[in-house]
């Protein structure tokens, strides 16, 4: 079934066949003036019905734009039963590391600078999976600095004294 006949329980009738059977129409200025004005307000409709699902996703769009030499993180993309990065189900992480742009490709993709531990990934990545990462890098302490015992406790150890 059409969908016109669906909606409105009736055939389409074309521009030409608007008229009942039996009834006599002239062709003429009027009927094609009737029909360019039927057909504008269709175009006036399906222009808003489409623009409306646009201006909901605008809405929650966010123009972001990196520059070589930003620190992000990448988003990961978890999988159900897969364990990755030590951590399983909702505590998995959703951010990884803190990977330095090296260049722009395009608009909405950056080349990456990744460790030897993900040499397997490509280091082209979109826009949408990346996250700015703000912050004072100095600040992080890197896991080779903290001695790590067998039960994953460690001794603090004063760096300086400010006082």
């Amino acid at each position: 079934m059409a969908p016109y006949k669906a909606l409105y329980g009736r055939k389409c009738r074309s521009p030409i066949g608007w008229f009942e059977v039996g009834e006599t129409a002239l062709f003429g200025p009027d009927l094609v003036h009737q029909a360019i004005e039927k057909v504008k307000v269709i175009q006036q409709r399906l222009e808003t019905a489409q623009s409306q699902p646009k201006s909901y996703a605008d809405v929650r769009r966010r123009g972001i734009e990196f520059t070589i030499g930003d620190w992000v993180f990448l988003k990961v993309s978890p999988m159900k039963g897969v364990m990755r990065f030590g951590k399983k189900g909702k505590l998995s992480p959703r951010y990884i590391g803190q990977y330095k742009i090296i260049r722009r490709v395009v608009q909405v993709a950056y080349e990456l600078e990744l460790p030897q531990e993900l040499s397997t990934v490509h280091l082209v990545f979109h826009i949408s999976i990346l996250r700015k990462c703000i912050g004072d890098l100095s600040r992080i302490t890197a896991t080779e600095d903290v001695q790590f015992t067998g039960d994953l406790t460690y001794e603090e150890v004063p760096i300086g004294i400010l006082d």
